[in-house]
């Protein structure tokens, strides 16, 4: 054996041993995160603040007026508030971004510094109708996840809660949402904060999708879903299998 071969098997001997993968499902624990939710006194919005505050999360509601946003938080009480979006940016950890998408860009440019050094999640689904029914739109940036990565810089941008019903989630009878909920965003850590949110939900999953360039597809898939609810009367969500 020569001496460089000598060194190389010392050194494959003496080299550190691979650490073990990430278990994909080990999540932060998120029970003391603050989430607000603009857009929380529409229906998918309230929805989401009322699973959430049920679920133990504390929850405020934002609104472009503050005092709807109060009349929603005290209709759903859970020790739910209600605040104007600026006040609610500022105030919460992880804020869902669940407002008209006609009103998206707006809203978030106007929240730019509010929101700035938050983990935002957009669960909006830009989508058009006619006489055939709901059909996707195609933002100049690509999704709606991308408008807001787009106008905020300064905020952690991640996608999810698109395939929800606002039906369910309002409903107090319904005591579990079975259905996964697809996560998609830039950096790991934010991904499972927001996996970890979705899955103090009792029957959700959050479920890693990909980057945010692949948040078109997941949220043109609700023009699919309304489509699938109109036909069969449902409520209709989405499972993963074999993960």
């Amino acid at each position: 054996m020569t001496s460089t071969d000598s060194a190389a098997t010392g050194g494959a001997q003496n080299a550190p041993a691979k650490a073990p993968a990430k278990d994909p499902w080990e999540l932060p624990d998120v029970s003391g995160l603050v989430v607000g939710v603009l857009g929380g006194t529409g229906p998918q919005g309230k929805g989401l603040a009322y699973r959430l505050a049920k679920a133990g999360q504390k929850v405020i509601i934002g609104s472009r007026a503050a005092d709807r946003a109060q009349a929603a938080a005290d209709e759903l009480g859970l020790g739910i508030e209600g605040a104007g979006n600026a006040d609610t940016a500022r105030r919460s950890d992880i804020v869902i971004v669940a407002v008209p998408w006609d009103g998206h860009g707006a809203t978030l440019e106007a929240l730019r510094d509010d929101l700035a050094g938050k983990l935002v999640v957009d669960c909006v689904n830009p989508l058009g109708f006619d006489k055939q029914g709901a059909y996707a739109l195609t933002p100049e940036e690509g999704s709606a996840a991308q408008q807001a990565a787009a106008l905020l810089p300064d905020s952690r941008v991640t996608a999810a809660f698109h395939h929800l019903s606002a039906v369910l989630l309002q409903d107090p009878a319904v005591d579990q949402i079975d259905t996964d909920v697809m996560v998609l965003g830039e950096d790991r850590a934010d991904v499972e904060t927001v996996q970890a949110l979705a899955g103090r939900i009792p029957g959700m999953r959050g479920v890693f999708a990909g980057r945010l360039r692949n948040a078109h597809q997941v949220e043109s898939l609700v023009a699919n879903l309304i489509s699938v609810n109109r036909r069969y009367k449902a409520h209709a969500g989405l499972r993963v299998t074999d993960v």
